[in-house]
């Protein structure tokens, strides 16, 4: 819904500076509202790639990932659905590549937004040792989802959310480099999750860390 009244706000210049500069903002709230609603709940899992960040560093089950993952997919597919019949046939477009990027500077692009991304969730909402730092996480989340689009937002649309890529994928049954928005964000999960549980997890002789279902 972002990618589509960015759209219409810059006349279809969504990769104009003032069109990426509304996308980022936009997903950025977005993002902190929908961080916050389900954090009591879920844990505020709204990407696969979050979620698989969190099973890489044993804060979460493997079954529960499972259920997360699904939910994640048929509600972005449900939301796509929901854009398009309410807006008399918009959608947002599949994720693709800009002019000049090959699928390997994309993948690059979306392992390190990812990463970023991932090692924000692990240092304000996983880790024990947040402290009062834990109440920031849900708009920390989305201020670097929005600073990522404006970064990568012009080379491959920046998404680090496999979910966010799979919706307008099946609406407009686009397939093309979509396994990039897949690949990129779970290897930057899994690399910010090994690197935060070794560097800052690793409990002491006189500390275990617990297992969450965040």
């Amino acid at each position: 819904m972002n990618g589509v009244l960015a759209d219409k706000l810059t006349d279809d210049g969504s990769s104009t500076p003032a069109g990426l500069v509304a996308a980022a903002v936009a997903h950025a709230f977005a993002l902190f509202v929908a961080v916050s609603i389900a954090a009591n709940i879920s844990g505020g899992h709204v990407n696969p790639a979050v979620t698989f960040g969190a099973l890489v560093g044993g804060h979460i089950t493997f079954f529960r990932s499972i259920l997360y993952w699904i939910a994640q997919l048929l509600g972005s597919v449900v939301a796509c659905l929901l854009l398009k019949f309410a807006t008399g046939g918009l959608t947002t477009s599949a994720f693709s590549l800009s002019s000049g990027v090959s699928v390997w500077n994309a993948l690059v692009f979306e392992i390190v937004m990812t990463f970023g991304l991932v090692y924000t969730v692990y240092a304000t909402a996983i880790d024990p040792k947040k402290g009062n730092i834990g109440i920031i996480a849900p708009i920390a989340i989305g201020f670097i989802v929005g600073a990522n689009i404006l970064v990568g937002g012009a080379f491959d649309g920046a998404s680090m959310n496999p979910a966010v890529s799979f919706g307008p994928a099946v609406v407009s049954w686009t397939w093309s480099n979509h396994w990039v928005y897949w690949l990129g964000p779970f290897i930057g999960a899994a690399i910010a999750a090994i690197v935060y549980s070794i560097f800052y997890l690793i409990p002491t002789t006189h500390e275990q860390l617990p297992t969450t279902d965040y």
